[in-house]
């Protein structure tokens, strides 16, 4: 049962992530002069960053499912590495919208939605990577 609590609460971490990160795509894409930001954007990205684009926020979604079915003790490795790896990503993510590096981006600086959205993503995912590695190894040999 505490195996189970365990992969629920990492689960859950998961969805949090994905729904904070397509809730800040939406709402940057509903921002004053943001559609024209995002075409143009669009416009000069090639075909493998628009898959990263797209395939990005399917990433926790997966893991949801899987941190729920893979058997321990890969489960802690999977979620250990791509929590910290999805924190580092959100981090830099956080800073690129908070500190334009790029003239006329996407974002001109931080809103309040995107501290809020992709802050608790940052905080979701990190937790993720806590939990796995604070995974109490009776639960992972059985």
């Amino acid at each position: 049962m505490e195996t189970l609590r365990w992969k629920t609460r990492v689960a859950l971490l998961w969805i949090l992530a994905a729904a904070g990160d397509l809730a800040h795509g939406l709402l940057v894409v509903w921002e004053p002069g943001g559609q024209e930001k995002m075409i143009s954007r669009l416009e000069t990205m090639g075909s493998g960053a628009l898959l990263f684009e797209a395939v990005f926020p399917l990433i926790p979604l997966w893991m949801a499912f899987l941190a729920i079915t893979i058997k321990d003790p890969w489960n802690k490795w999977v979620n250990l590495f791509l929590g910290i790896a999805f924190t580092v990503i959100n981090v830099f993510h956080f800073f690129l919208c908070s500190v334009p590096l790029i003239e006329g981006g996407p974002v001109s600086g931080p809103t309040p939605h995107h501290i809020l959205l992709v802050g608790s993503t940052v905080v979701a995912t990190a937790l993720i990577a806590w939990y796995a590695w604070k995974w109490p190894v009776a639960l992972s040999a059985g």
